[in-house]
Order: structure tokens, then sequence, then C-alpha cells
């Protein structure tokens, strides 16, 4: 497995586990009976709890703060984001097709 890919995929369970944990922490003050409400809630927390740490990385990128990156880094499940190796563009194939089959 790349290492990007390990690293995306912490970044994307990191905030998942983070946003369900957070909904049971709500649900524990408030009487939820719904599992579609539930599951909105989780779907919001986690998305929400995603947003502030990218900002927050972004800021700590930005004010060139290695710490604030680092830190919201980890608490997305990874110190940096993935970086994807560059691809060639191929160009667009023009005039037409043939079959060489009978």
């Amino acid at each position: 497995m790349p290492t990007s890919l390990f690293i995306s995929a912490m970044r994307t369970g990191v905030p998942l586990v983070a946003g369900w944990l957070l909904t049971l922490v709500v649900k524990a003050g408030v009487t939820i009976d719904s599992d579609k409400v539930t599951s909105a809630v989780t779907v919001v927390l986690s998305l929400a709890y995603y947003v502030l740490f990218r900002l927050l990385e972004l800021a700590g990128t930005r004010l060139r703060g290695s710490a604030l990156q680092s830190v919201a880094g980890l608490a997305l499940g990874w110190a940096r984001p993935p970086s994807y190796p560059t691809v060639d563009v191929i160009p667009p194939v023009t005039g037409t097709y043939t079959s060489t089959t009978s």
C-alpha cells in the first residue's frame, strides 16, 4: 500500500471516529431517539471536526508555525497532508478510430 494511501485513510478515519465519539458525548446529555438523527449528528460533527482542524493546519502553514500545523495534522490522524506524485498529462487522441477486427 502506498504511503499516501495510508495517510489519506488515516486522515479520513480519524475525523469519522472523532465525530462518532462527539456524538456519544452529545447523546450523554441529550436524548436522541431516532437513528437517522443520530447518523446526521455524527456526519455533521465529523465534518465540523475535519474542517476545524484542516483550517488550523492551513493557518499553521501560512503563519509558518509548524507546531500549529503539526498539532492540527495529528488531530486529523497524520501530522502532514499526503503528497501525491505529479502525473504527466497525456494529450487527447485526435482523428478517427478504425477497428482492426473483421
